[in-house]
């Protein structure tokens, strides 16, 4: 049991595309094998999840494509708006304020100063048509971080850490590498040393070798930093790699969770043990 309080708080976080009927509750989920209702269509994203994230933690979302990992990751860092729920942020009033119903200028001071994001598509994180310098910089002065010299120091610092050559500072990113879009897209994450960072499928699509370097740095740099992660990903070796605990979702549901070794070693749940089967 951990004794620390929590850095975020997630109370029954529900989010669905499209109308909604009486019948979506009762007609999707696990036990049905979907998320979309038969009567009017409308799937059910995320149905009532509830978690804890604790300082200094790495925290494993696993499911199948659909399955509302990203979804949920999504609504965390304000890129969507869940119907209901609420989520408390240590870090920002004490815990106090629900963070879904902040305002919007509040939502974009949370996200710029106390959030990073790393996505799995880099064109969803990094703006293509400037250098990657520059995309790190953007952070920088969204984070209220506008004095020239500080910025081009903190830029460097960032992709030294993140073993990006500086030769490649004035470079654009569509000219580079899926793994050193990731790592720009890390670096620019990091800028404005937020508590938190959400990392989705940050490895999909790169080769084994790259997988593991990025890993390696993502780990290297948690340890460095005592930062808060969530991990959303579809593969369990990141999943064992990385994580502390691990929560698994189907159909919009959280149907197991629990420290990481545990639900691979000994999952409860029949669908967990065909995830963790299936990647044996």
């Amino acid at each position: 049991m951990n004794n620390k309080k929590p850095i975020i708080e997630v109370r029954n976080l529900s989010r669905i595309y499209g109308e909604g009927c009486s019948l979506c509750g009762k007609n999707t989920g696990p036990e049905y094998e979907t998320n979309v209702c038969p009567e009017c269509g409308t799937v059910t994203a995320l149905k009532s999840i509830s978690f804890d994230l604790y300082p200094g933690e790495i925290l494993g979302i696993v499911g199948e494509s659909g399955s509302g990992k990203s979804t949920l990751l999504q609504c965390l860092y304000f890129d969507q708006n869940p119907v209901s729920g609420e989520a408390y942020l240590s870090e920002y009033e004490e815990g106090k304020y629900n963070l879904l119903n902040l305002p919007k200028s509040k939502k974009r001071y949370i996200r710029n100063h106390l959030m990073g994001m790393v996505y799995q598509n880099p064109v969803q994180g990094l703006r293509l048509n400037i250098t990657a310098g520059a995309n790190v910089a953007e952070k920088l002065l969204d984070a209220d971080v506008y004095h020239f010299q500080n910025i081009r120091n903190r830029i460097k610092e960032l992709l030294e850490r993140t073993e990006i050559p500086l030769l490649y500072m004035d470079t654009l990113p569509r000219k580079l590498s899926g793994g050193m879009q990731q790592r720009i897209q890390i670096a620019k994450a990091l800028a404005n040393n937020p508590p938190v960072l959400f990392l989705d499928e940050v490895t999909s699509g790169l080769d084994v070798s790259v997988q593991a370097r990025v890993l390696d740095l993502i780990k290297l740099l948690q340890d460095e930093s005592n930062i808060s992660i969530i991990v959303v990903s579809h593969d369990m070796g990141v999943i064992r790699l990385l994580t502390d605990r691990t929560l698994v979702l189907k159909n919009g549901h959280l149907i197991e969770g629990g420290v990481t070794d545990q639900i691979l070693e000994d999952p409860q749940h029949a669908y967990t043990q065909l995830l963790v089967h299936s990647t044996l």
